[in-house]
């Protein structure tokens, strides 16, 4: 047995390493395990570690409670099992709340308490392209814009020819799928760092149906699957921004049926130490039909949904009881693809029908002519006019009470948003025992305007007869 080690501090949900020294031969991603017993008091949680290239192995833990860890690890190789050490875990630093969790029926929170709303945005594969100045420019993008969730992918699609990918090789003829490439995930997980260091959460995407038998990653089986995920979850799980999707459009995906799926979300709940949200995204033929997952499943933690109806929304909510993101409800832009060409009106709109309903909404843009075309595929610069407006809408809904729905029910705080239609006035009833102040919100001017006085009982709104209007309604 070694001797104990003194690893340390770790900040709360920040990511303690462990790096040992040990085979190289063969091929060491199969033929080497390695683990470790984390403790704290009668605490024990186990993780998987991974091989890192160059016989170096990796143990990594996002400890959760402060104070004093122990630590032993195991292993099918002598010189990896029966390490023993321990680490100080302590405060977390400034801008650190802990990974986002599930807070009642349809909201979020992190695991510190503080109420988190996912302002999503969808990019795809701006990690893949091996272009740092792109990929910086997407940073900055990000850090200029209202969105605190990227969905991205980690494995490449038919068009692609990435300069590296998860798997060993560099092309479709020698991709080895018994060996990972420790490089693609270093660079990974740095990207992944700094939309932590941005406050934004990373949905990762694990499959898609994109592939159609060029790269063979839609189709690796059932064993190959598994292996993949169980790699990705030791490497990644650690940070406390990940989510889980399992896939993208896994309906498109016609090597899988909906069992391995359930036999995939399974497998990585249980392997994964943090129980990080899981979710999976269904596909839809535009305007024709949508075939969503059944999110009652005791392994899915939140909906995600791909639909061009986001009055949708309350049904949703109304027969599972589980946050709805619609992830996708087209995009803005000018792309030939029906999903790919709303205006900033209709996108700015679908997110206030997603909200005032309870749910959350998910941007994206397809402009196929600008400096870096299309934002869902590579990130680079936002040229749509949503976003302006999708950040004054989060600051609206910022300002106003954690659960603004059950607010609602109980009568203090209001949001009724009237779409597309143009009022010259509006009936509202409100409590009669109550007197209520009201603002008047043109959502895609900006502007909030108090209506004069105060209301009760069953009242008239004079409003300016153009679209986009939201009301306000507060107790004084």
């Amino acid at each position: 047995m070694c001797a104990e080690r003194i690893d340390g501090e770790t900040e709360r949900w920040g990511i303690f390493e462990l790096r040992l020294s040990g085979p190289d031969e063969g091929n060491p991603f199969q033929d080497v395990q390695v683990s470790a017993r984390f403790q704290y008091k009668n605490v024990e949680i186990e993780t998987d570690g991974f091989y890192d290239g160059d016989g170096t192995y990796k143990i990594r833990f996002m400890p959760d409670r402060i104070g004093e860890w122990r630590y032993e690890t195991r292993s099918n190789r002598s010189e990896l099992d029966g390490r023993r050490g321990q680490f100080r875990c302590v405060a977390p630093s400034e801008g650190n709340r802990g990974p986002v969790r599930v807070k009642g029926d349809y909201r979020f929170a992190y695991e510190d308490g503080t109420p988190y709303m996912p302002f999503g945005t969808t990019c795809y594969h701006w990690t893949h392209a091996g272009d740092e100045r792109l990929e910086e420019m997407t940073l900055r993008s990000l850090e200029a814009s209202p969105f605190n969730k990227v969905r991205m992918c980690i494995l490449p699609t038919r068009a692609m020819s990435p300069p590296a990918f998860a798997f060993a090789g560099t092309c479709p003829e020698d991709a080895d799928t018994t060996r990972f490439n420790p490089a693609f995930f270093a660079h990974l997980e740095r990207r992944i760092q700094d939309l932590m260091n941005l406050g934004v959460e990373a949905d990762l995407v694990l499959f898609h149906p994109y592939d159609k038998g060029h790269w063979g990653f839609d189709d690796l089986g059932r064993e190959t699957d598994r292996f993949y995920l169980r790699y990705v979850i030791a490497r990644l799980a650690s940070f406390r921004n990940v989510w889980w999707s399992l896939s993208n459009e896994y309906d498109f995906n016609k090597q899988k049926s909906v069992e391995d799926w359930d036999d995939l979300l399974r497998f990585v709940q249980r392997h994964d130490p943090y129980q990080h949200l899981r979710s999976i995204h269904n596909g839809t033929k535009m305007y024709e039909s949508s075939w969503l997952y059944d999110f009652s499943k005791p392994w899915i933690t939140h909906q995600s949904i791909q639909h061009w109806d986001a009055s949708m929304t309350s049904r949703w909510l109304a027969e599972v009881k589980k946050p709805v993101v619609i992830d996708e409800m087209s995009y803005e832009g000018n792309s030939s693809r029906r999903w790919g060409n709303i205006s900033g009106e209709e996108m700015t709109h679908r997110f206030w029908v997603t909200m005032c309903a309870g749910g959350y909404a998910g941007h994206g843009e397809a402009f196929v002519d600008r400096e870096t075309r299309a934002w869902i595929s590579a990130g680079g610069r936002l040229y749509g006019e949503s976003v302006k407006r999708i950040a004054f809408m989060r600051a609206i809904f910022e300002e106003g009470p954690d659960d603004w729905i059950r607010s609602r029910q109980e009568g203090t705080y209001m949001l009724l948003y009237l779409g597309n239609r143009q009022h010259a006035y509006y009936e509202v009833d409100l409590p009669e025992h109550s007197t209520y102040r009201i603002d008047i919100i043109d959502t895609w001017n900006m502007t909030v305007s108090p209506a004069e006085g105060t209301f009760r009982g069953r009242s008239v709104i004079e409003l300016p007869g153009t679209p986009y209007i939201a009301l306000r309604i507060r107790k004084t």
